[in-house]
Protein backbone atom coordinates (compact mmCIF):
# COMPACT_ATOMS: atom_id res chain seq x y z
CA UNK A 1 0.00 0.00 0.00
CA UNK A 2 1.31 3.45 -1.04
CA UNK A 3 4.67 4.14 -2.68
CA UNK A 4 7.54 5.90 -0.86
CA UNK A 5 9.44 8.86 -2.31
CA UNK A 6 11.64 11.73 -1.19
CA UNK A 7 9.60 14.50 0.44
CA UNK A 8 10.11 17.25 3.01
CA UNK A 9 7.20 15.69 4.92
CA UNK A 10 8.64 12.18 4.62
CA UNK A 11 9.60 11.96 8.31
CA UNK A 12 6.55 13.66 9.83
CA UNK A 13 5.79 12.05 13.19
CA UNK A 14 3.24 12.22 16.00
CA UNK A 15 3.91 11.15 19.57
CA UNK A 16 1.16 10.03 21.92
CA UNK A 17 -0.21 13.08 23.80
CA UNK A 18 0.54 13.45 27.48
CA UNK A 19 -2.32 12.98 29.92
CA UNK A 20 -2.13 16.61 31.08
CA UNK A 21 -2.65 17.78 27.47
CA UNK A 22 -5.97 15.94 27.00
CA UNK A 23 -9.55 17.10 27.58
CA UNK A 24 -11.47 14.59 29.72
CA UNK A 25 -14.49 14.12 31.97
CA UNK A 26 -17.39 14.57 29.56
CA UNK A 27 -19.88 11.91 28.58
CA UNK A 28 -20.32 12.11 24.83
CA UNK A 29 -23.63 12.07 23.00
CA UNK A 30 -24.75 8.61 21.90
CA UNK A 31 -26.16 9.92 18.61
CA UNK A 32 -24.62 8.09 15.65
CA UNK A 33 -24.28 9.11 12.00
CA UNK A 34 -21.84 10.26 9.35
CA UNK A 35 -20.64 13.33 11.24
CA UNK A 36 -17.12 13.84 12.63
CA UNK A 37 -18.30 14.26 16.28
CA UNK A 38 -15.85 17.13 16.82
CA UNK A 39 -15.02 20.42 15.06
CA UNK A 40 -12.39 23.05 15.83
CA UNK A 41 -11.52 26.68 15.15
CA UNK A 42 -8.07 28.11 15.85
CA UNK A 43 -9.11 28.81 19.46
CA UNK A 44 -11.95 26.44 20.39
CA UNK A 45 -13.31 22.94 19.76
CA UNK A 46 -16.84 21.58 20.22
CA UNK A 47 -18.22 18.13 21.13
CA UNK A 48 -21.84 17.10 21.72
CA UNK A 49 -22.70 15.88 25.23
CA UNK A 50 -25.03 13.15 26.46
CA UNK A 51 -28.41 14.29 27.73
CA UNK A 52 -31.42 16.34 26.68
CA UNK A 53 -31.51 19.86 25.38
CA UNK A 54 -28.73 19.46 22.84
CA UNK A 55 -25.81 20.35 25.10
CA UNK A 56 -22.39 21.12 23.58
CA UNK A 57 -19.09 21.50 25.37
CA UNK A 58 -16.93 24.26 23.90
CA UNK A 59 -13.34 23.85 25.06
CA UNK A 60 -10.24 25.94 24.52
CA UNK A 61 -7.15 24.41 22.94
CA UNK A 62 -4.91 26.08 25.51
CA UNK A 63 -7.00 24.92 28.50
CA UNK A 64 -6.85 21.11 28.74
CA UNK A 65 -8.37 19.62 31.84
CA UNK A 66 -11.34 17.79 33.31
CA UNK A 67 -14.94 18.64 32.51
CA UNK A 68 -17.29 18.38 35.51
CA UNK A 69 -20.99 17.82 34.67
CA UNK A 70 -23.22 20.41 36.32
CA UNK A 71 -20.27 22.67 37.11
CA UNK A 72 -18.42 23.39 33.87
CA UNK A 73 -20.40 25.80 31.64
CA UNK A 74 -21.86 24.47 28.38
CA UNK A 75 -23.83 25.66 25.37
CA UNK A 76 -27.42 24.51 24.95
CA UNK A 77 -30.68 25.70 23.42
CA UNK A 78 -32.01 23.12 20.95
CA UNK A 79 -35.08 21.03 21.61
CA UNK A 80 -33.35 17.89 20.32
CA UNK A 81 -29.95 16.25 20.16
CA UNK A 82 -27.09 17.97 18.30
CA UNK A 83 -26.07 16.05 15.17
CA UNK A 84 -23.36 18.29 13.73
CA UNK A 85 -21.61 21.60 14.30
CA UNK A 86 -19.34 23.85 12.28
CA UNK A 87 -17.07 26.81 13.04
CA UNK A 88 -17.17 29.89 10.83
CA UNK A 89 -13.79 29.97 9.00
CA UNK A 90 -13.78 33.78 9.16
CA UNK A 91 -14.85 34.12 12.81
CA UNK A 92 -13.22 31.81 15.35
CA UNK A 93 -15.93 32.57 17.91
CA UNK A 94 -18.99 31.71 15.76
CA UNK A 95 -20.39 28.18 16.00
CA UNK A 96 -23.27 26.69 14.01
CA UNK A 97 -25.18 23.71 15.43
CA UNK A 98 -27.55 21.33 13.62
CA UNK A 99 -30.17 19.37 15.52
CA UNK A 100 -32.82 16.69 15.43
CA UNK A 101 -35.34 19.49 16.04
CA UNK A 102 -34.89 20.45 12.31
CA UNK A 103 -33.26 23.82 13.08
CA UNK A 104 -29.80 25.34 12.78
CA UNK A 105 -28.60 27.81 15.38
CA UNK A 106 -25.69 30.24 15.26
CA UNK A 107 -23.86 31.05 18.49
CA UNK A 108 -21.19 33.52 19.56
CA UNK A 109 -18.60 32.33 22.08
CA UNK A 110 -17.56 35.18 24.43
CA UNK A 111 -13.95 36.37 24.16
CA UNK A 112 -13.46 35.62 27.87
CA UNK A 113 -14.89 32.08 27.64
CA UNK A 114 -12.86 29.89 30.00
CA UNK A 115 -14.64 26.69 31.14
CA UNK A 116 -11.34 25.20 32.36
CA UNK A 117 -8.85 27.15 34.47
CA UNK A 118 -5.12 27.31 33.74
CA UNK A 119 -4.49 24.58 36.36
CA UNK A 120 -6.76 22.12 34.50
CA UNK A 121 -9.65 22.35 36.98
CA UNK A 122 -13.26 23.06 36.05
CA UNK A 123 -14.18 26.73 36.31
CA UNK A 124 -17.78 27.62 37.11
CA UNK A 125 -19.41 30.08 34.74
CA UNK A 126 -22.58 31.04 32.90
CA UNK A 127 -24.00 28.70 30.26
CA UNK A 128 -24.58 29.99 26.72
CA UNK A 129 -28.33 29.73 26.07
CA UNK A 130 -29.13 32.59 23.67
CA UNK A 131 -28.41 31.96 19.98
CA UNK A 132 -27.63 34.72 17.51
CA UNK A 133 -29.62 33.36 14.59
CA UNK A 134 -32.09 30.51 14.05
CA UNK A 135 -32.36 29.01 10.56
CA UNK A 136 -35.66 27.20 9.97
CA UNK A 137 -36.51 25.47 6.70
CA UNK A 138 -35.70 21.75 6.77
CA UNK A 139 -38.62 19.37 7.21
CA UNK A 140 -36.60 16.73 9.10
CA UNK A 141 -33.49 16.56 11.28
CA UNK A 142 -30.39 18.37 10.03
CA UNK A 143 -27.44 15.98 9.75
CA UNK A 144 -24.45 17.82 8.25
CA UNK A 145 -23.22 21.40 7.69
CA UNK A 146 -20.33 23.08 5.89
CA UNK A 147 -19.41 26.78 5.78
CA UNK A 148 -18.43 28.26 2.41
CA UNK A 149 -14.61 28.36 2.06
CA UNK A 150 -14.34 31.85 0.51
CA UNK A 151 -17.63 33.77 0.91
CA UNK A 152 -18.62 35.33 4.21
CA UNK A 153 -21.59 33.91 6.11
CA UNK A 154 -22.72 31.26 3.60
CA UNK A 155 -23.63 27.87 5.07
CA UNK A 156 -24.66 24.58 3.43
CA UNK A 157 -26.78 22.07 5.35
CA UNK A 158 -28.11 18.60 4.54
CA UNK A 159 -31.10 16.93 6.14
CA UNK A 160 -33.01 13.68 6.40
CA UNK A 161 -35.56 15.31 4.10
CA UNK A 162 -33.01 14.52 1.32
CA UNK A 163 -32.27 18.18 0.56
CA UNK A 164 -29.24 20.45 0.74
CA UNK A 165 -29.95 24.09 1.54
CA UNK A 166 -27.69 27.11 1.25
CA UNK A 167 -28.16 29.93 3.74
CA UNK A 168 -27.07 33.53 4.06
CA UNK A 169 -26.76 33.59 7.84
CA UNK A 170 -26.36 37.37 7.97
CA UNK A 171 -29.90 37.86 6.66
CA UNK A 172 -31.24 34.46 7.88
CA UNK A 173 -32.41 33.81 4.33
CA UNK A 174 -32.42 30.57 2.39
CA UNK A 175 -30.49 31.00 -0.89
CA UNK A 176 -31.25 27.71 -2.66
CA UNK A 177 -32.43 24.14 -2.19
CA UNK A 178 -30.99 21.07 -3.90
CA UNK A 179 -33.55 18.23 -3.91
CA UNK A 180 -32.28 15.71 -6.49
CA UNK A 181 -31.06 13.12 -3.94
CA UNK A 182 -33.18 10.04 -3.36
CA UNK A 183 -31.54 8.95 -0.11
CA UNK A 184 -29.65 10.20 2.94
CA UNK A 185 -26.63 12.47 2.39
CA UNK A 186 -23.48 11.02 3.98
CA UNK A 187 -21.07 13.84 3.17
CA UNK A 188 -21.05 17.34 1.72
CA UNK A 189 -17.91 19.25 0.73
CA UNK A 190 -17.15 22.50 -1.12
CA UNK A 191 -14.63 22.78 -3.93
CA UNK A 192 -11.58 25.08 -3.66
CA UNK A 193 -13.37 28.27 -4.72
CA UNK A 194 -16.83 27.36 -3.48
CA UNK A 195 -18.53 27.44 -6.89
CA UNK A 196 -19.68 23.84 -6.52
CA UNK A 197 -20.19 21.29 -3.79
CA UNK A 198 -20.22 17.49 -3.82
CA UNK A 199 -22.62 15.24 -1.97
CA UNK A 200 -22.06 11.57 -1.16
CA UNK A 201 -25.38 9.77 -0.87
CA UNK A 202 -26.50 6.49 0.66
CA UNK A 203 -27.46 5.35 -2.86
CA UNK A 204 -23.63 5.10 -3.47
CA UNK A 205 -23.65 8.07 -5.87
CA UNK A 206 -21.53 11.22 -5.63
CA UNK A 207 -23.18 14.29 -7.16
CA UNK A 208 -21.33 17.46 -8.13
CA UNK A 209 -23.73 20.36 -7.75
CA UNK A 210 -23.60 23.92 -9.07
CA UNK A 211 -24.04 25.80 -5.80
CA UNK A 212 -25.96 28.76 -7.25
CA UNK A 213 -28.36 26.92 -9.57
CA UNK A 214 -28.70 23.86 -7.29
CA UNK A 215 -28.47 21.47 -10.26
CA UNK A 216 -26.23 18.44 -10.77
CA UNK A 217 -23.37 19.19 -13.17
CA UNK A 218 -21.75 15.76 -13.02
CA UNK A 219 -22.08 12.50 -11.13
CA UNK A 220 -20.32 9.30 -10.09
CA UNK A 221 -23.09 6.73 -10.23
CA UNK A 222 -21.29 4.05 -8.19
CA UNK A 223 -18.41 5.47 -6.18
CA UNK A 224 -17.88 2.32 -4.06
CA UNK A 225 -19.66 -1.04 -4.13
CA UNK A 226 -19.83 -1.53 -0.36
CA UNK A 227 -22.70 -0.48 1.88
CA UNK A 228 -20.64 1.59 4.35
CA UNK A 229 -20.49 5.39 4.23
CA UNK A 230 -18.67 7.25 1.45
CA UNK A 231 -16.60 10.39 2.06
CA UNK A 232 -15.50 12.92 -0.57
CA UNK A 233 -12.61 15.36 -0.76
CA UNK A 234 -11.68 17.87 -3.47
CA UNK A 235 -7.92 17.75 -4.04
CA UNK A 236 -7.31 21.50 -4.15
CA UNK A 237 -7.12 22.99 -7.65
CA UNK A 238 -5.88 19.79 -9.31
CA UNK A 239 -9.25 18.89 -10.84
CA UNK A 240 -9.18 15.59 -8.97
CA UNK A 241 -11.51 14.22 -6.30
CA UNK A 242 -10.79 11.60 -3.63
CA UNK A 243 -13.46 9.24 -2.32
CA UNK A 244 -13.24 6.67 0.46
CA UNK A 245 -15.51 3.69 1.00
CA UNK A 246 -15.74 -0.09 0.96
CA UNK A 247 -15.45 -2.58 -1.90
CA UNK A 248 -17.92 -5.34 -2.65
CA UNK A 249 -15.71 -7.66 -0.57
CA UNK A 250 -15.96 -5.19 2.38
CA UNK A 251 -12.38 -4.00 2.03
CA UNK A 252 -11.66 -0.32 2.67
CA UNK A 253 -10.39 1.60 -0.34
CA UNK A 254 -9.47 5.07 -1.59
CA UNK A 255 -10.17 6.20 -5.15
CA UNK A 256 -8.93 9.16 -7.19
CA UNK A 257 -11.25 10.56 -9.88
CA UNK A 258 -10.76 13.10 -12.65
CA UNK A 259 -13.62 15.61 -12.71
CA UNK A 260 -13.38 15.74 -16.52
CA UNK A 261 -14.03 12.01 -16.84
CA UNK A 262 -15.93 10.26 -14.06
CA UNK A 263 -16.66 6.99 -15.87
CA UNK A 264 -13.95 5.17 -13.96
CA UNK A 265 -11.40 6.08 -11.26
CA UNK A 266 -7.85 7.04 -12.17
CA UNK A 267 -6.51 4.96 -9.29
CA UNK A 268 -7.79 2.60 -6.59
CA UNK A 269 -5.78 2.11 -3.40
CA UNK A 270 -6.70 -0.86 -1.21
CA UNK A 271 -6.28 -0.10 2.49
CA UNK A 272 -7.42 -3.03 4.68
CA UNK A 273 -10.51 -5.04 5.65
CA UNK A 274 -11.57 -3.11 8.77
CA UNK A 275 -15.25 -2.26 9.16
CA UNK A 276 -15.11 1.40 10.22
CA UNK A 277 -15.76 4.18 7.70
CA UNK A 278 -12.68 6.09 6.57
CA UNK A 279 -12.45 9.84 7.19
CA UNK A 280 -9.79 11.60 5.08
CA UNK A 281 -8.31 14.80 6.57
CA UNK A 282 -6.67 16.65 3.65
CA UNK A 283 -4.20 19.51 4.04
CA UNK A 284 -4.65 21.47 0.82
CA UNK A 285 -1.49 23.52 1.45
CA UNK A 286 0.91 20.56 1.69
CA UNK A 287 -1.09 17.84 -0.15
CA UNK A 288 -0.75 15.57 2.89
CA UNK A 289 -3.66 13.23 3.65
CA UNK A 290 -4.30 11.94 7.17
CA UNK A 291 -6.40 8.81 6.72
CA UNK A 292 -8.48 8.13 9.82
CA UNK A 293 -11.03 5.40 10.36
CA UNK A 294 -13.85 5.11 12.88
CA UNK A 295 -12.86 2.48 15.43
CA UNK A 296 -9.19 2.61 14.37
CA UNK A 297 -6.31 3.36 16.70
CA UNK A 298 -3.84 4.22 13.94
CA UNK A 299 -3.80 7.19 11.57
CA UNK A 300 -2.05 6.76 8.22
CA UNK A 301 -0.20 9.60 6.49
CA UNK A 302 0.39 9.88 2.76
CA UNK A 303 1.16 12.61 0.26
CA UNK A 304 -0.94 13.26 -2.84
CA UNK A 305 0.72 13.93 -6.20
CA UNK A 306 -1.24 14.80 -9.33
CA UNK A 307 0.22 11.95 -11.39
CA UNK A 308 0.77 8.22 -11.08
CA UNK A 309 0.92 6.60 -8.56
CA UNK A 310 -0.93 9.53 -6.83
CA UNK A 311 -0.20 8.41 -3.23
CA UNK A 312 3.16 8.35 -1.44
CA UNK A 313 3.56 6.94 2.07
CA UNK A 314 4.91 9.21 4.83
CA UNK A 315 6.54 7.57 7.84
CA UNK A 316 4.28 5.51 10.12
CA UNK A 317 1.72 8.18 10.99
CA UNK A 318 0.23 7.79 14.47
CA UNK A 319 -0.08 4.43 16.23
CA UNK A 320 -2.37 3.71 19.15
CA UNK A 321 -4.61 1.00 20.58
CA UNK A 322 -7.31 3.50 21.62
CA UNK A 323 -10.15 3.43 19.06
CA UNK A 324 -11.19 6.67 17.39
CA UNK A 325 -14.82 7.83 17.52
CA UNK A 326 -14.39 11.09 15.63
CA UNK A 327 -11.68 13.43 14.40
CA UNK A 328 -11.15 16.93 13.03
CA UNK A 329 -8.29 19.12 11.86
CA UNK A 330 -7.35 22.38 13.58
CA UNK A 331 -6.96 25.27 11.08
CA UNK A 332 -3.36 26.04 10.13
CA UNK A 333 -3.53 29.45 11.84
CA UNK A 334 -3.84 27.68 15.20
CA UNK A 335 -0.67 25.56 14.96
CA UNK A 336 2.62 25.93 16.83
CA UNK A 337 4.62 27.06 13.81
CA UNK A 338 7.93 27.55 15.60
CA UNK A 339 7.85 23.91 16.74
CA UNK A 340 7.43 22.76 13.11
CA UNK A 341 3.91 21.48 13.79
CA UNK A 342 2.44 20.96 10.30
CA UNK A 343 -0.94 19.56 11.38
CA UNK A 344 -2.96 18.98 14.54
CA UNK A 345 -5.82 16.52 14.68
CA UNK A 346 -8.25 16.30 17.58
CA UNK A 347 -9.15 12.68 18.25
CA UNK A 348 -12.38 11.89 20.11
CA UNK A 349 -12.44 8.69 22.16
CA UNK A 350 -15.17 7.14 24.28
CA UNK A 351 -13.01 6.54 27.34
CA UNK A 352 -10.10 8.99 27.17
CA UNK A 353 -11.78 12.21 26.07
CA UNK A 354 -10.29 14.45 23.37
CA UNK A 355 -6.64 13.94 22.49
CA UNK A 356 -4.65 16.54 20.50
CA UNK A 357 -2.37 14.80 17.98
CA UNK A 358 0.48 17.02 16.86
CA UNK A 359 2.15 16.05 13.57
CA UNK A 360 5.64 17.53 13.41
CA UNK A 361 8.39 17.66 10.80
CA UNK A 362 11.78 17.18 12.56
CA UNK A 363 14.06 20.19 12.05
CA UNK A 364 17.16 21.26 13.98
CA UNK A 365 16.78 25.00 13.41
CA UNK A 366 14.62 27.17 15.69
CA UNK A 367 13.89 29.59 12.84
CA UNK A 368 10.70 29.71 10.74
CA UNK A 369 10.76 27.00 8.04
CA UNK A 370 9.22 28.50 4.87
CA UNK A 371 9.63 25.32 2.79
CA UNK A 372 7.15 23.37 4.94
CA UNK A 373 4.75 26.29 5.48
CA UNK A 374 3.32 27.62 2.20
CA UNK A 375 0.75 30.40 2.48
CA UNK A 376 -2.54 29.23 3.92
CA UNK A 377 -6.17 30.40 3.98
CA UNK A 378 -6.63 33.46 6.18
CA UNK A 379 -9.63 34.51 8.28
CA UNK A 380 -10.56 37.19 5.74
CA UNK A 381 -13.33 36.27 3.24
CA UNK A 382 -12.62 36.77 -0.47
CA UNK A 383 -16.11 38.19 -1.06
CA UNK A 384 -19.46 38.75 0.63
CA UNK A 385 -22.43 36.41 0.37
CA UNK A 386 -24.16 38.84 -2.01
CA UNK A 387 -21.08 39.13 -4.25
CA UNK A 388 -20.65 35.36 -4.39
CA UNK A 389 -24.33 34.78 -5.12
CA UNK A 390 -24.07 37.36 -7.91
CA UNK A 391 -21.39 35.30 -9.67
CA UNK A 392 -18.09 36.28 -8.05
CA UNK A 393 -15.60 33.38 -8.14
CA UNK A 394 -12.43 33.70 -6.07
CA UNK A 395 -10.03 31.42 -4.26
CA UNK A 396 -9.38 31.86 -0.53
CA UNK A 397 -7.51 34.92 0.70
CA UNK A 398 -4.13 33.64 1.87
CA UNK A 399 -1.64 34.66 4.53
CA UNK A 400 1.91 33.86 5.54
CA UNK A 401 2.41 31.73 8.64
CA UNK A 402 5.68 33.48 9.43
CA UNK A 403 5.10 35.19 12.82
CA UNK A 404 6.95 38.29 11.55
CA UNK A 405 4.43 38.74 8.72
CA UNK A 406 1.20 38.29 10.67
CA UNK A 407 0.73 42.04 11.25
CA UNK A 408 0.84 42.79 7.53
CA UNK A 409 -1.02 39.93 5.85
CA UNK A 410 -4.59 40.93 6.75
CA UNK A 411 -5.16 38.09 9.19
CA UNK A 412 -5.91 40.48 12.01
CA UNK A 413 -9.02 42.08 10.52
CA UNK A 414 -11.96 41.72 12.89
CA UNK A 415 -14.95 39.82 11.46
CA UNK A 416 -18.39 41.35 11.46
CA UNK A 417 -20.05 40.63 14.80
CA UNK A 418 -23.63 39.45 15.15
CA UNK A 419 -25.87 40.30 18.10
CA UNK A 420 -28.57 38.12 19.61
CA UNK A 421 -32.19 39.25 19.97
CA UNK A 422 -31.75 39.45 23.74
CA UNK A 423 -28.67 41.66 23.36
CA UNK A 424 -30.43 44.00 20.92
CA UNK A 425 -33.51 44.17 23.15
CA UNK A 426 -31.31 45.12 26.10
CA UNK A 427 -29.64 47.86 24.03
CA UNK A 428 -33.05 49.20 22.96
CA UNK A 429 -34.25 49.36 26.58
CA UNK A 430 -31.12 51.27 27.59
CA UNK A 431 -31.62 53.76 24.76
CA UNK A 432 -35.30 54.22 25.64
CA UNK A 433 -34.38 54.89 29.27
CA UNK A 434 -31.78 57.42 28.12
CA UNK A 435 -34.35 59.17 25.91
CA UNK A 436 -36.83 59.41 28.80
CA UNK A 437 -34.09 60.87 31.01
CA UNK A 438 -33.16 63.52 28.44
CA UNK A 439 -36.81 64.38 27.80
CA UNK A 440 -37.24 64.93 31.53
CA UNK A 441 -34.29 67.31 31.55
CA UNK A 442 -35.75 69.28 28.64
CA UNK A 443 -39.17 69.46 30.32
CA UNK A 444 -37.58 70.67 33.57
CA UNK A 445 -35.72 73.40 31.69
CA UNK A 446 -38.89 74.49 29.88
CA UNK A 447 -37.43 73.74 26.47
CA UNK A 448 -39.94 72.71 23.82
CA UNK A 449 -39.22 69.81 21.45
CA UNK A 450 -40.99 67.46 19.06
CA UNK A 451 -42.41 64.57 21.11
CA UNK A 452 -43.57 62.51 18.13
Amino acid sequence: MFKIRTSKYRHVFCDAPKQEATHTGFRLSTVTGDQQYIKASTKYFAVALFGGGGAVYVGRHDRPGRFVPGHTPTLHGHAGAILDFEWNPFDDTMLATASEDTTIKLWSIPEDWEPIAANGQSKQGTDIEESLVDLVGHAKKVNLMRFHPTAANVLASSSSDYTVKLWDIETSQELSTFSEMQDLCQDIVWDYKGDNYATACKDKSVRFVDARSAHVGNMIKMAHDGVKGVKVCYMGQSGKVLTTGHSRASGREVKIWDLKSLDKPLHVEKIDTAAGALMPMYDVDTDVIYLCGKGDGNIRCCEFEDKEPYFHKLNDGFRSTVPLKGVCMVPKRGLDIMQCETARLLKVTNEQGVQPLSFTVPRKSDAFQPDIYPNTASNVPAHSAQEWWGGSSKGPMTMSLNPRDKSTNGAGKAPKKFQSVASLSSDVKKLEARIRYLEGKLDAAGISYDKK
